[in-house]
């Protein structure tokens, strides 16, 4: 295995050019970096050398600073599979389940865990990019995502630099930059609400509770982006089982967009679950209406006939 090693770095550095005298231009690294990382892997042989190399010639070049976060990051992390008493664990499915002596599902679930030290050069690296860029906003959504498998059940720091964010987002209005992404009004709240969206998934009482702080400060930005009343509603429903407070940020909703398709939905699944025939049959009508999917609406059709 360590011939083969030796050999696939012996291959990639016999193709890297070579500068006699001058150091490699930022291109230069950055072709050596990626080839390395296409033959060897993220963390392979020789690529933290190339990186520490890169960062003293150009040390606020962006791409170095993103592979730093990659290698880093990726080096920290390991991985173990533990059993779980649950059909779900931080909004993931199971690896594999197996069957004990009595016929009872064993649930495993993969568990990264994550060395300190390399996790802390690894934030070190993205929080200098976002110095050094300010309106590239997915740098800082790499380090929030980061930080939310950092620390499992409870996504304070997460929380914290989402927060800060918004803020950021609310006070300053920066022309936000994210590859990939057509930068206008609808992106920052489009992607906050896939932040948020990844803290309800985590279902623990930590992150249920942070989903309803990001939401409420969103409403407090965005008071017409009503898909955040709807996740406060969605909160009272799942976690706190408070249907009659959910119904009431579902039809603040509904008062101003009537055709709103999740909020609709999310009715509907309140009625179900109260066993409240006559709240169902009173939006399961408006629901048909906003479906544009056949298959659904039939289905909600055959159910309306039904009660």
């Amino acid at each position: 295995m360590k011939r083969f090693v030796y050999l696939a770095v012996a291959a990639v550095l016999a193709v890297m050019p070579v500068v006699a005298q001058n150091k490699p231009t930022q291109k230069e690294y950055s072709d050596r970096y990626q080839l390395l990382v296409s033959k060897l892997g993220s963390t392979g042989v020789g690529i933290e050398t190339v990186l520490q190399n890169w960062g003293n010639d150009y040390p606020e070049d962006l791409d170095m600073l993103l592979g730093k976060f990659s290698y880093y990051l990726e080096k920290s992390r390991s991985s173990i599979y533990e059993v779980k008493d649950v059909k779900r664990y931080l909004g993931k499915d199971p690896i594999i389940t197996l069957k004990d002596s009595l016929g009872k599902n064993v649930n495993y679930f993969q568990i990264d865990n994550y060395d300190d030290e390399l996790f802390g050069k690894a934030t070190q690296a993205i929080d200098k990019a976002i110095e050094l860029s300010q309106n590239r906003l997915d740098f800082r959504l790499y380090k929030i995502s980061a930080l939310l498998d950092y620390e499992k059940e409870s996504p304070d720091m997460a929380l914290s630099n989402l927060k800060a964010l918004i803020d950021y987002d609310g006070h300053n209005h920066p022309s936000w930059e994210y590859p990939g992404y057509i930068s206008d009004t609808n992106l920052f709240p489009s992607l906050m609400q896939d932040c948020c969206y990844a803290f309800f998934l985590i279902g623990t009482p930590s992150s249920y509770e942070a989903f309803k702080e990001l939401s409420e400060k969103m409403v407090t930005y965005y008071p017409k982006a009503y898909e955040y009343t709807t996740n406060i509603g969605s909160y009272y429903l799942v976690y706190k089982h408070d249907s009659k407070t959910a119904l009431k940020y579902y039809n603040k909703v509904l008062k101003k967009v009537p055709n709103d398709y999740a909020t609709l939905k999310n009715c509907v699944l309140l009625a179900r679950n109260d066993k409240n025939v006559k709240l169902e049959k009173k939006y399961l009508p408006m629901l048909i209406n906003a479906t544009e999917n056949e298959t659904e609406k039939a289905s909600y059709q055959t159910r309306l006939s039904t009660l």
